[in-house]
C-alpha cells in the first residue's frame, strides 16, 4: 500500500466528527477493508483477532496477536498497542480499553464475528451496541482524490487488459473456465495479478447473472457475459462486456442488446449530486420495462465500488440516499432469458461535481470473438 499516514489520521478525525454526531464513544472495527480504509494495512479475517478501537477522544489502538505484531510495528506512534499472546483471550483487552474510555456506546463494524461480539457483551452487558455503518458508509462511500486516482487507474488497467484479451484470445470450443484464465492472465499482464473476480458464461449460462464459471464449452453463436475486475493497491475495477462467439444469434439477441445499450446510457445521464441513488435505478428500468423486457431485469442497476466490489451506495428502488461528488458506482443493467441467453453491459462511474465520469471505456458495442 502506498504510505498515505497523514490520509489514514484524517479519516481517523473524520470518523470522530461522525461518532460525536451519532452520539458514539468507541468504534470497534475488526480484519476487513474498513481496519485498512484508517491504517492503510491489509488484515485478514481469523480465530486470532486484530482490531481496531478508534475512542471518541485519546490515540487509536491496535489490538493484534503477537505472532502477528511484528507486521503492524511499520505503522508507528500514531496507535497505541494491545499485543494478547496465544493463552489470552483478545476480548479481554477489547474491553479493558472500552472500561477505560468510559462510554457506554460502542460502534461495531458489519465485519465482526459474531462470537467475538457476544463475548463483549458478556463482558460488558450494560454497554450499548450500534452498528458502525452510519459512520463509516458516510466515510467510505464518498472517496478523496487519492482513492479516485487509485479506482481510475484500475479501470484503465482492466481496459487495456480487455482490448488485448479482444486482439488474441480464441473462445469457440473452449471451456468457460479455460477462457477465463486467460482473461485473469491478460489481467496480470497489464499490472493486476490480484483477481477481484471474473465470470464468464456462455449461452444459457448468461442467464444467471451470478453464474460460476464452469466447463461448459463455447459455440458459434453463443453471447458471453464475461464480468470481471481487479484489485489495484487495494482498490477495485468492475466491468462487464457481453461479445458474442463467432456470430450474432439469429433471434432477437441484437434487438435486446440494443435496449440494455440504451437504458445503461440513461442511467449514466442521470447521475450527477443531489441525485437519488433509486432515480438510477428508475431510469434504467424504464428503458427495458418501456420495450416489454421489464421482468427480465432481475438486480439492481448499480453499486459503490472502492475497497470492496460492493459497497455503499447501492442504485436500487428504496434508497433515496443522494449522490455526492467522489461516490464511484456501477452502472449495470442487464436482460436475462432463461435458457437462451443473458446480457449485462457494466461500466464503473464517478459522480463529479457537475455530472458524472466513466471510468471505463473500452466498445460497449456488440464485440465478435473467434
Amino acid at each position: 500500500m502506498t504510505d498515505r499516514t497523514d490520509v489514514y489520521q484524517s479519516r481517523i478525525s473524520r470518523a470522530r466528527d461522525l461518532m460525536k454526531d451519532e452520539g458514539l464513544d468507541m468504534l470497534f472495527i475488526g480484519p476487513s477493508s474498513d481496519f485498512t480504509y484508517f491504517t492503510g494495512h491489509p488484515v485478514k479475517t481469523s480465530e486470532r483477532l486484530t482490531a481496531l478501537l478508534i475512542p471518541f477522544d485519546g490515540k487509536p489502538t491496535i489490538v493484534v496477536p503477537r505472532l502477528e505484531a511484528p507486521l503492524v510495528e511499520h505503522l508507528g506512534d500514531d496507535y497505541e498497542y494491545e499485543v494478547w499472546d496465544e493463552t489470552e483471550n483478545p476480548i479481554d483487552r477489547v474491553a479493558e480499553q472500552v472500561r477505560r474510555t468510559g462510554g457506554e456506546d460502542v460502534a461495531i463494524n458489519d465485519q465482526i464475528w459474531g462470537g467475538f461480539l457476544v463475548q463483549l457483551q458478556h463482558q460488558l452487558p450494560n454497554r450499548s451496541y450500534h452498528r458502525g455503518a452510519n459512520v463509516l458508509k458516510q466515510l467510505r462511500s464518498v472517496k478523496d482524490q487519492f482513492e479516485l486516482d487509485l479506482l481510475k487507474e484500475a479501470s484503465r488497467r482492466t481496459d487495456e487488459a480487455w482490448k488485448t484479451f479482444v486482439k488474441n484470445v480464441k473462445v469457440i470450443g473452449r471451456t468457460e473456465e479455460e477462457v477465463a484464465d486467460d482473461l485473469k492472465g491478460t489481467l496480470a499482464d497489464h499490472g493486476m495479478p490480484n483477481i477481484a473476480f471474473c465470470i464468464v458464461a456462455s449461452g444459457p449460462n448468461g442467464a444467471s447473472p451470478h453464474h460460476h464459471t464452469g466447463d461448459r464449452r463455447i459455440q458459434a453463436g453463443d453471447p458471453i457475459v464475461m464480468d470481471f475486475g481487479g484489485i489495484h493497491e487495494g482498490y477495485y475495477s468492475d466491468v462487464t462486456r457481453t461479445p458474442v462467439a463467432g456470430h450474432v444469434p439469429e433471434d432477437d439477441f441484437k434487438t435486446a442488446y440494443n435496449i440494455v445499450l440504451e437504458a445503461q446510457q440513461a442511467a449514466f445521464e442521470k447521475i450527477a449530486p443531489g441525485v437519488e441513488c433509486q432515480e438510477i435505478d428508475r431510469a434504467a428500468r424504464k428503458v427495458i420495462s418501456d420495450h416489454g423486457y421489464g421482468d427480465y431485469f432481475i438486480h439492481r442497476v448499480g453499486h459503490g465500488i472502492g475497497m470492496t466490489g460492493h459497497e455503499d451506495p447501492y442504485l436500487v428502488e428504496g434508497n433515496d440516499e443522494k449522490l455526492q461528488p467522489g461516490m464511484v458506482v456501477s452502472d449495470e443493467p442487464g436482460i436475462y432469458i432463461p435458457g437462451k441467453w443473458g446480457i449485462r453491459i457494466e461500466d464503473s462511474v464517478a459522480v463529479t461535481e457537475s455530472g458524472s465520469e466513466r471510468y471505463n471505456h473500452v466498445s460497449r458495442d456488440i464485440t465478435i470473438l473467434e
